[in-house]
C-alpha cells in the first residue's frame, strides 16, 4: 500500500486445549503486519492448537498457524498483495510473486491443509476461499463451524 489508511477487519486467536475452544480479540495492529499477528499469537501457551483468523477490509482474510519451524499461513486472494501490505507479507514468507495488476482472478496461496487436522481438509477450505460471493468474515464463519468452534467465534464477534 503506498499510503498507510487504516485498515477494517478484525484479529481473531483460535485456541483448543483440553478439547475446548476459546476465541479472543488479537490487536488491530495484526491486520497491518504479518509479523505482527505472528508475535500476538506466540504469546498465547498452549499445549493445543492455536492459530489466527484475519478478516481484513471485507476483501479476503488470512490463516496464520505460527509454529517452531515457522508459521503456516494462507491468503484467501492472492492478488490482495497488490494493495494489502499483510496480503503482500504472507507472499513473501511464501516466496510467491504477487499476480499481475492486470489479473482480475481470485485464488488462494499458501498451506491449504492449515486445518486439515482440525477436521476441514483442504480440498474444503478451499472452495470456501473460492465463494466470491461471501465476505470474508462469512467465509470464517464457515470455517469455525466446519472446525467446531463457530458458537464461539459468532460469541466473540458479537463483542468486537
Amino acid at each position: 500500500m503506498s499510503v498507510k489508511e487504516p485498515v477494517s477487519g478484525f484479529a481473531v486467536a483460535v485456541v483448543r486445549e483440553d478439547g475446548k475452544w476459546r476465541c479472543s480479540a488479537l490487536d488491530a495492529g495484526a491486520l497491518t503486519g504479518l509479523d505482527a499477528a505472528i508475535t500476538e499469537l506466540a504469546k498465547l501457551r498452549s499445549t493445543g492448537a492455536v492459530f489466527g483468523l484475519l478478516a481484513v477490509d471485507d476483501e479476503f482474510f488470512v490463516i496464520v498457524r505460527p509454529s517452531p519451524r515457522g508459521p503456516s499461513l494462507l491468503l484467501s486472494d492472492a492478488a490482495a498483495a497488490l494493495d494489502y501490505d499483510i496480503a503482500a507479507d504472507v507472499l513473501d514468507v511464501l516466496r510467491v510473486d504477487p499476480p499481475d495488476e492486470e489479473d482480475d482472478s481470485i485464488w488462494p496461496e499458501g498451506d491449504l491443509d492449515i486445518l486439515a487436522d482440525l477436521g476441514l481438509p483442504g480440498p474444503e477450505l478451499e472452495v470456501i476461499a473460492g465463494e466470491v460471493d461471501l465476505y470474508p468474515d462469512e467465509q470464517l464463519q464457515m470455517i469455525a463451524q466446519r472446525c467446531g468452534f463457530g458458537s464461539e467465534f459468532t460469541a466473540l464477534l458479537d463483542e468486537i
